[in-house]
This record gives C-alpha cells, sequence and structure tokens, in this order.
C-alpha cells in the first residue's frame, strides 16, 4: 500500500524588498536559514540581522567578557558571507534574556527604523516538536519579535520611541517568518545558497569547536544539509529551508 503524499509547503512570498531578521544570539539565523537569506541577498534584496544578545555566556571555558567580543566578531563575519552587512546587538544579558515590554520596545524601534516587509525569527514555542525543551532566550525573543511587529505599527504603543528617537510608526511589516518550526508552511530553495549557508556556520568556529568533538566543516555541511534534504520531500524533492509564516 502506498504511502500518502506529504504535504506540500508553499514557497515564500517574493514580492518584497527588506527584511530584518531578529534572534537571541550569534549563530542562531546560521542555524536557521542562512540558505535563504543567500538566496535573497543574490536576488538584491536587503536583509539586516538584530541580535538580543552577544552569546558571552555561550561557552564554558571562557570568561563572558572576553567571549562577548569574540562572538560578536564572528557573528559580522558569518553575516558577511551570505551577503549580510548590518548586524546589530541589544546588549539583551545571554541566557536570562526576559519576554516584557522592554524587550518588544527594542525590537519594535529596530524595525521602524528599518521599515522591513518581511520579519524573520526563531522557534518561538516551548518545545522543539515536542521533544527537547527549548531555550528561554529563543522563547522570550520569537515572541517578543511576533508582537513587535505590531507594536511598530502603533503610535500609542511606545510613543516615547516618536518623542526621543523620532521613530514615526511603521505598519508595513507584511509576515513574520518563524526559522526552525516544526509547523512549517512555506520554504525557500536551498540549492543556491547552501554552500554559503555552510561557510557562515564555520564562521563560529569558536563556539562549534567547544560544542563537537567532530570536524568542524564536516559538522556544519551533515547538520545543514540534513536538515536541508529533510524538508525535500515537503518541496518538490528541492533541498530547502522551512518557515512558519504569520501574515499580518
Amino acid at each position: 500500500m502506498n504511502e500518502p503524499a506529504p504535504e506540500q509547503l508553499e514557497p515564500m512570498p517574493d514580492d518584497w524588498q527588506r527584511a530584518l531578521a531578529v534572534v537571541a544570539h550569534p549563530d542562531d539565523l546560521e542555524y536557521g536559514c542562512a540558505a535563504a537569506v543567500a538566496s535573497w541577498t543574490d536576488g538584491g534584496r536587503e536583509v539586516s540581522y538584530l541580535l538580543a544578545s552577544r552569546g558571552e555566556a555561550g561557552i564554558d571555558t571562557m570568561d563572558p567578557a572576553t567571549c562577548a567580543p569574540l562572538r560578536e566578531q564572528e557573528q559580522r563575519a558569518s553575516a558577511a558571507v551570505v551577503g549580510v552587512s548590518s548586524v546589530e546587538f541589544l546588549d539583551h544579558r545571554d541566557g536570562v534574556i526576559e519576554y516584557g515590554t522592554e524587550l518588544r520596545r527594542d525590537i519594535a524601534a529596530v524595525i521602524r527604523r528599518h521599515r522591513p516587509e518581511v520579519v524573520i525569527t526563531l522557534n518561538h514555542r516551548d518545545t522543539w516538536g515536542g521533544t527537547a525543551w527549548n531555550t528561554p532566550d529563543h522563547r522570550a525573543v520569537g515572541r517578543a519579535t511576533l508582537d513587535a511587529a505590531a507594536d511598530a505599527g502603533n503610535r500609542w504603543i511606545f510613543p516615547e520611541l516618536i518623542a526621543e528617537q523620532g521613530l514615526e510608526p511603521w505598519n508595513g511589516v507584511r509576515w513574520v517568518a518563524v526559522a526552525g518550526t516544526t509547523t512549517p508552511t512555506h520554504a525557500v530553495d536551498a540549492t543556491a545558497g547552501l554552500e554559503r549557508s555552510v561557510l557562515s556556520l564555520l564562521e563560529h568556529r569558536s563556539y562549534i569547536e567547544v560544542l563537537t568533538d567532530q570536524d568542524p566543516e564536516e559538522y556544519c555541511r551533515t547538520f545543514l544539509t540534513g536538515y536541508a534534504q529533510q524538508a525535500a520531500a515537503r518541496f518538490g524533492g528541492r533541498p530547502a529551508v522551512t518557515f512558519e509564516l504569520f501574515g499580518r
């Protein structure tokens, strides 16, 4: 008896020009969607990165004061590999980022400044597919980003952004795309950007070398290739980066 064909993912919308990706830590985007970013920048679209922390608590053998500038440097190099030159950090404390109005306001301010049509973030749910607990930072930043996409367009939420920073409301966010979700709805063909996504993740060498005993390049290639190929069955046989798309 034949197995039913898996439900196919829709292609991500392509009628947009600017995107802002908001995540908690250096390397979150490289694990989540760098191949898609490479494809977008190749097509002339503008993608900017915003990180809530500098990942300073991510390496047990390295003091946070030493770790933070190193991971920032690696993140900027990683972004450059996939055509991203705008990388900003909010300086919330790695590991103890709190969901709340302060984080929403910080993200809304950057959305107003960059005026993206697409906002990208990482899995905001409690678990990864019900089998592994998600981190507090991912949950907090993902949820705050989904909320800030609306906050950015409402002049009566965080009115101080207008008074103090001259940031007028931006209600032009059309979609929030969540990477790393186990309930995706859309996908981007990863074929053209896959090799650069491997090189982009490899820029986080300081973190990867303490994460695994595997050769860093082999580790990056195996992880990202496997992730993209896993999605192929739901995207016409093409390796893909998947997203859960929330329209606004």
